[in-house]
């Protein structure tokens, strides 16, 4: 399916791949024959093509950010035009690629993320003792990547705009046939302890660094799942209506980026302190994942004290 959105994308798509390539034989050659305790012509071309590789990475994650929002963008807006589709989730089934994709852009941000944060505990040390290591990672992280293009490219050829799709109330519904509807079996009193007993343990753990990382990729389908089932029926104010992408369209004041933005931050954070034992980051995860909790929380306390009951 061709528009200017998915154009825009593809064009992006190959630079990133080019660009990408380039880091990536960077990569393969300091992997093969970097030693920082040597001397010759070699290491030192070698420390300069490692700060191009350091450059071209950078770019692809600055940009990858903003073109993740316009991808979701994009679905939404070709949803116009897929019969069935009132939110990009119909888009997401308009094709077998589409939740795969979905998944491997939020987990190819997260990795591009930490390995930002890796090279600047590298670039700390004179010896860059991490330097082998983080373009080891690139190597994996670059078939990500290449992988995901490939996806975008395949997805956005097979949309039928002639092909009925299920809608976002279909999708997310107890009645459906998807991997969703098992969820709602899930007792909402249940739901919330683990979501907040999540928080809570997060907090009362954090200084037990491979918990807390633990913890925070556990918050994250915690968080999402209770999401989808409670809190944004709140946000709808209507017990029927489960999406978790209609809450980025203006009816709903777009608050499903804020929703996001927040909770991608605090598990980045807590993910880094993981790894990497920043206590600044243990500190920023916290408050993120709490602001988070604050905001979502917000919604069904507001409708209870402007209704007298619970949806």
């Amino acid at each position: 399916m061709v528009s200017a959105e998915t154009l825009a994308i593809e064009l992006l798509d190959i630079v990133f791949l080019l660009f990408g390539f380039i880091a990536f034989i960077v990569s393969v050659m300091i992997y093969r024959k970097w030693d920082i305790n040597k001397t010759n012509q070699t290491q030192y071309r070698l420390e300069k093509l490692s700060f191009l590789n350091q450059t071209i990475i950078k770019y692809i994650f600055a940009i990858k950010i903003p073109l993740f929002l316009f991808f979701i963008y994009t679905l939404d807006k070709l949803s116009n035009v897929i019969i069935g589709a009132m939110c990009a989730v119909g888009v997401v089934n308009a094709t077998e690629a589409g939740l795969h994709l979905m998944i491997l852009k939020i987990v190819n941000i997260y990795i591009f993320g930490l390995w930002l944060v890796l090279n600047r505990i590298d670039l700390k040390y004179e010896n860059l003792p991490y330097t082998k290591l983080k373009y080891t990672i690139y190597i994996v992280l670059y078939l990500f990547l290449a992988v995901e293009i490939g996806l975008d490219f395949y997805m956005f050829n097979t949309i039928d705009i002639s092909k009925l799709v299920s809608c976002c109330g279909t999708v997310f519904s107890s009645n459906s046939s998807s991997l969703v509807s098992n969820l709602f079996s899930i007792p909402t009193p249940i739901l919330l302890t683990l979501f907040y007993g999540n928080f809570l343990a997060m907090f009362f753990l954090k200084d037990k660094r491979i918990v807390f990382g633990v913890l925070n990729l556990s918050f994250i389908i915690i968080s999402l799942i209770s999401l989808i089932l409670f809190f944004s029926t709140y946000v709808y104010e209507l017990p029927t209506h489960h999406c978790p992408f209609c809450l980025l369209q203006k009816d709903y004041y777009y608050i499903g980026y804020l929703f996001y933005t927040l909770l991608f931050l605090g598990t980045f954070f807590g993910l880094s302190f993981a790894l990497f034992d920043i206590k600044k980051q243990q500190k920023l995860s916290l408050w993120f994942n709490f602001l988070y909790l604050l905001v979502v929380s917000a919604y069904p306390i507001s409708f209870y004290l402007r209704n007298g009951v619970w949806l």
